[in-house]
């Protein structure tokens, strides 16, 4: 690379590593409020040990997460990510999520850094479709827009409504009277409720970690596939058996949408498939039944449709589907290491596996398409596999996100940590209540991140402690109610017009 390449690449690392610091002010300052205003552990020592808990949670957290924010960006983008529009891209909608973070952060509101993220990511898609020409809003992938943005609705309902339930049940269960009584000077509480606070604390900050850390991780992946696509466009630690993997998956998917049985077409007759020429030309010949033949399945007079027509995917798109799956079954048929390959062979597969993702997604997300059970789970394994070849992230990565999360987190923790403790509800927190909602917090977080779900810390914790608050009969403060509420509501939006506006700014530049 030229130096003016390094330069970039430092400078783009730089922004990507900066949103978590500032996600650790944000997010993570709500994993120990609980524990902070219980008594239940000195600041210092909570802060430090729910760093070093986000740490580990970035670093054992997998990448799930980290490509589902990634797949929420249009996928002509994401192909080109080496032009300036893909760089253009990633950073208008990080420094877009980082301005919004440290605003509502210096405010003392607690807001949530997935909210900014997301909105960042829908705005950047929306302006790259009102300035390419095509319809409006065709530049954000919507199904998996909607996925998140439901993550993201209900997991603060969830959070008051679980965290106020469990506080009754404490009441009912547990007689110690004490448990639900605001701590008396610095006194801790009883060892029991001690002990379920702080593993609350943990939980929270792992999950945090394993959520909330990976979205930087995808972004800095965008990056480096960008800028050094040779290195990074696909996984090269990928096994011999991985490769094969998805190569069979490629087969196996070119079957299904042939509509014959998979049971009747066993996998070691690929060689034996159609090549990507004739799979293109007589797809687009046959797949209307225009007077030629039906051997996809479907096809012939009185025929309804395709299941790409149903699934609203254009014939010229489905052609592209075949000749996806025909390039890399035979990229990859001869191959047992990546590193094998050349560079222009990564890039194209990599764009291969994208473009299928997309299309292979909204066939088994299209009710009608004609396919049956087995195959949608067919197709769904078919992506799975090929993703292995390209969501991934090198150990390097994972250690740089969550040393600038961790840092984050003992560095500007205190302003929202006092938000949560103090100025939610009208009374001192509980014991009953901290444990509570950080159960809550934790069991919500942890399971959204095993799906590979976005969710708000901030949104599930601060709703948690509100609805404990109100199943106490303490009240809540409304003055910062509304804050967090205006929040909530303006975060979206206002992350949308400033990551698009930034994002036709950055690409005028790079012009």
């Amino acid at each position: 690379m030229d130096l003016g390449t390094w330069v970039f690449l430092i400078v783009a690392l730089g922004v990507a590593l900066g949103f978590e610091p500032v996600n650790g002010f944000h997010d993570t300052a709500n994993a120990v409020a609980t524990v902070i205003y219980t008594n239940s552990l000195k600041p210092n020592k909570a802060v430090v040990w729910s760093g070093l808990c986000n740490f580990v949670g970035v670093y054992l957290g997998g990448v799930s997460v980290a490509f589902s924010i990634v797949y929420l960006l249009p996928v002509d983008l994401l192909i080109s990510i080496g032009s300036g529009g893909g760089m253009a891209m990633v950073l208008a909608l990080l420094t877009a999520a980082i301005l919004w973070n440290l605003g509502t952060w210096y405010m003392a509101i607690p807001s949530s850094s997935s909210h900014a993220l997301i909105g960042a990511i829908l705005g950047v898609g929306l302006a790259s479709s009102l300035g390419s020409g095509r319809e409006f809003g065709s530049g954000v992938n919507w199904t998996k827009a909607g996925e998140v943005g439901l993550a993201l609705l209900l997991s603060p309902i969830l959070g008051f409504c679980a965290s106020a339930l469990l506080l009754w049940l404490t009441r009912v269960f547990l007689s110690d009277p004490t448990l639900h009584e605001p701590p008396r000077g610095e006194k801790p509480p009883p060892p029991g409720i001690r002990g379920a606070l702080l593993l609350t604390c943990t939980g929270i900050s792992l999950a945090h970690g394993s959520n909330d850390g990976q979205k930087g991780i995808g972004l800095i992946m965008l990056i480096l596939i960008g800028i050094l696509p040779s290195r990074f466009a696909l996984n090269l630690d990928c096994t011999a058996e991985q490769v094969k993997d998805a190569t069979a998956a490629s087969a196996r998917a070119e079957v299904v949408l042939r509509h014959d049985p998979v049971d009747t077409f066993p996998l070691p007759m690929v060689s034996s498939m159609p090549t990507m020429g004739t799979l293109g030309g007589a797809f687009l010949n046959a797949v209307r039944g225009a007077n030629g033949p039906a051997w996809f399945g479907w096809g012939g007079e009185g025929s309804p449709s395709t299941p790409f027509e149903t699934a609203g995917i254009s014939v010229p798109d489905a052609a592209t589907v075949y000749r996806d799956l025909a390039f890399v079954r035979g990229a990859l048929a001869n191959e047992s290491n990546l590193r094998n390959l050349s560079e222009k062979q990564r890039w194209e597969i990599r764009n291969c596996i994208l473009r299928l993702n997309y299309a292979l997604l909204k066939l088994e997300r299209t009710s009608g398409t004609l396919l049956g059970p087995h195959d949608v789970q067919t197709l769904r394994e078919v992506r799975l596999r090929l993703r292995v070849l390209t969501d991934y992230s090198p150990t390097w990565v994972l250690i740089a996100v969550a040393l600038a999360l961790a840092i984050g987190t003992m560095l500007g923790w205190k302003r929202i940590v006092v938000t949560v403790g103090e100025k939610i509800g009208k009374a001192h927190m509980t014991y009953a209540q901290g444990a509570s909602a950080g159960l809550v917090a934790m069991s919500a977080i942890g399971l959204a991140a095993a799906c590979g779900l976005p969710v708000s810390t901030t949104h599930v914790l601060a709703s948690g402690v509100a609805g404990t608050m109100s199943a106490q009969g303490a009240g809540l403060q409304g003055d910062t109610v509304k804050k967090i509420a205006m929040a909530w509501i303006l975060t979206l939006p206002v992350c949308i017009v400033l990551s698009g506006l930034l994002f036709q700014l950055f690409l005028r530049l790079a012009s």
